[in-house]
């Protein structure tokens, strides 16, 4: 065989770890690449939004099955699931208006809605209001109801962001850091502990915390307020029987698991049943009265029963990737007040699926706390889908994501939605006038403001008696010829009245 007739030499192979780690390399570059276009926060909350919500509608749909059935009522078993759509469909409408309507708007209706919920949260407590689960905290309007404490927390994060950010520069200053958002705050705490809903005013708290936190405030004020909120949960605990019965379930689950200790003992039952791979939707037990209230705060058990160990890790997946995406939207905004309201709103979604997580798998004792965007809807999902879609829009009023949607357009959601373009970000002035001030500052003088040259300063320095003498001069000859002036007038009147 010559030489020409010889076949190529393959190149050699390269190593599998090398490969994995070029994949590696390249899967980083084109995520990174996709994160850094304009509106990928936008994106990421819509997707984020969705899934969240079609789970919860598959979830809701296995769970309420059989609690729906009622043949004294004639309820049928997609009665609940029904309602649930129901309530998915206000909640994307509500999730257009918050991302349709200008921020700038919202806070300015931020304190007038806050004045609203506290009216709401008053009313509520008189004969108004309807007790559900022992919390005399709902209005019913026919088969629905209204919570006002779940409108409370949204108003109480847009109205003390705007204040906060208007005491920007004074709230180094204690009262005016703590006053009157402190003082509102803790006016909703009392109103919803008078319902009573320990878990609401938990949720306000942590409200409260946050906006204090991404304002700013001093870290010896959080280890004040929670030395206080502990020691106030402590003395709630103790002066009612019932959340003092769910404290100590808490401390030994295994002492009554029939009573205190049933709902939080079944809720682990049914995540050990379901396994790595769970035993399929509509497989579990657990609602068939096994665990109640399995599709309001129960239903991530009912997720590790059906969906298994990888369910509740896609869940929990999201709800961080919710995390990251509201901090990113907070820190990548340059409007102070989008900036604390986002982080406000994120840390309020995410500690509540926490909470909710939490006295499931029995971290925390079990305080009524719902799953944002999948337990059963009502009030808390709408007014979720609402802070989603606030979020939705402080994402689009990132610097990039303005400048790409006023130069390129709206794009294929801006266009199918009718978002109307941002508005960029213009800092207030200082005080007002101040920037006609400046302006005017920066114009150049008037002539005869402008001070005199060089060579004319040394030489008055040098000839200050003749430079005196000869003004006293100009000043004596402009006092004749004005008199002269004056003198003429006279003569040239006294003529007129002669020849009249």
């Amino acid at each position: 065989m010559t030489t020409a007739e010889r076949k190529p030499e393959a190149p050699p192979k390269r190593p599998r770890r090398e490969r994995k780690e070029s994949g590696f390399v390249a899967v980083r570059t084109a995520l990174t690449a996709w994160l850094s276009r304009p509106l990928a926060s936008f994106h990421l909350v819509l997707a984020l939004t969705g899934v969240l919500t079609v789970i919860g509608i598959v979830m809701v749909l296995s769970a309420s099955s059989v609690a729906s059935y009622n043949p004294k009522t004639g309820s049928g078993v997609y009665s609940l699931f029904v309602k649930h759509l129901v309530f998915v469909a206000l909640g994307s409408v509500v999730f257009w208006l918050g991302l349709r309507v200008k921020l700038e708007r919202i806070r300015r209706m931020s304190a007038t809605a806050t004045v609203i919920c506290l009216g709401l949260l008053v009313l509520v407590l008189t004969p108004l209001g309807s007790t559900v689960n022992g919390s005399q905290g709902w209005f019913k309007l026919g088969e629905f109801t209204f919570q006002p404490v779940e409108a409370a927390k949204v108003a109480l994060a847009f109205w003390g962001a705007h204040i906060l950010v208007i005491k920007y520069n004074v709230i180094h200053q204690w009262r005016h850091l703590l006053v009157p958002v402190v003082p509102i705050a803790l006016l909703m705490f009392a109103l919803v502990m008078l319902q009573p809903d320990l878990g609401g005013t938990v949720t306000l708290a942590v409200v409260l915390l946050a906006l204090l936190w991404f304002a700013g405030a001093p870290k010896r004020l959080f280890g004040v307020i929670l030395a206080g909120g502990l020691a106030g949960v402590l003395v709630l605990a103790l002066i009612a029987p019932y959340r003092l019965a769910r404290v100590m379930s808490f401390l030994s689950p295994d002492a009554d698991v029939s009573a205190e200790g049933f709902q939080a003992n079944q809720a682990k039952l049914a995540l050990a049943d379901g396994g790595f791979l769970g035993k399929g939707l509509g497989q579990g037990t657990s609602n068939w009265g096994y665990l109640p209230n399995v599709q309001n705060d129960f239903i991530f058990a009912l997720i590790g029963e059906e969906l298994g160990l990888i369910g509740c890790v896609v869940v929990l997946v999201l709800f961080g990737g919710v995390a990251v995406v509201g901090l990113r939207i907070a820190t990548r905004n340059i409007d102070p007040w989008i900036r604390i309201v986002s982080g406000t709103l994120t840390v309020f979604l995410v500690a509540q699926a926490g909470i909710n997580i939490g006295y499931v798998v029995g971290l925390l004792p079990v305080t009524g706390v719902t799953l944002p965007l999948i337990s059963y809807g009502g009030t808390s999902l709408v007014i979720t889908m609402l802070i989603m879609g606030v979020l939705a829009n402080a994402a689009r009023h990132e610097p990039e994501a303005v400048a790409a949607l006023r130069t390129q357009g709206p794009g294929k959601f801006g266009r199918l939605l009718r978002l109307p373009a941002p508005d960029p970000y213009r800092p207030p002035a200082t005080r007002k006038g101040a920037g006609r001030a400046a302006a005017k500052a920066a114009r150049p003088a008037p002539r005869a403001a402008r001070p005199a040259p060089a060579q004319e300063r040394r030489r008055s320095v040098r000839e200050p008696g003749r430079r005196s003498a000869a003004r006293t001069s100009t000043a004596t000859s402009r006092g004749a010829a004005a008199r002269t002036t004056a003198s003429r007038g006279t003569r040239s009147t006294a003529n007129r009245r002669g020849h009249r």
